[in-house]
């Protein structure tokens, strides 16, 4: 039961995420007017990949976060277990990793500099959140489990082979 309560508020959660950051993007949407870009027709198709690669990540991401980690991706509904399995066993922050290619998606799938633009801005954001406030919080609560994890797997970019993790 409690597995229920824990997706419907990964749910509800997420899907607040995805709708602040679509509104973000539709709404600098209206910069590319003023600009004249070309890209090649092909890379929609590109775009279209990207973006749903991205996607699943971040769906795996979250259902990892309610199976294994009894928990939301929230920060203020966090998981209760330290989860180490699934995509994070190749990056620490895979969630975000999968966010940003779905904007960098979006932005190629559309040719839109302006979401391209704000993808960075996420990357920026995300970026100055995990080295503030995650990476911190996680390091008081889990201790040397979190420690050994991070000199284990990396922050942002994948390795393409799975860490052998030492916790």
């Amino acid at each position: 039961m409690r597995t229920l309560f824990d997706a419907i508020r990964a749910l509800i959660y997420s899907t607040g995420f995805i709708l602040f950051w679509g509104w973000l993007a539709l709404g600098v949407r209206q910069y590319d007017k003023s600009l004249s870009i070309v890209i090649p027709s092909w890379t929609a198709s590109l775009g279209i990949v990207i973006t749903i690669a991205g996607g699943i990540l971040a769906l795996l991401c979250i259902v990892t976060f309610v199976l294994r980690g009894h928990g939301t991706p929230a920060p203020f509904d966090a998981p209760q277990q330290f989860v180490i399995v699934g995509p994070y066993r190749y990056v620490r922050n895979p969630m975000y990793v999968g966010g940003f290619a779905v904007m960098l998606g979006m932005s190629i799938y559309l040719g839109s500099f302006s979401i391209l633009v704000l993808s960075l801005v996420f990357c920026f954001v995300m970026s100055l959140f995990v080295h503030l406030y995650e990476e911190p919080h996680l390091e008081k609560i889990f201790g040397t489990t979190y420690e050994s994890y991070c000199r284990s797997v990396p922050r942002w970019i994948p390795r393409l082979h799975r860490a052998r993790l030492r916790v």
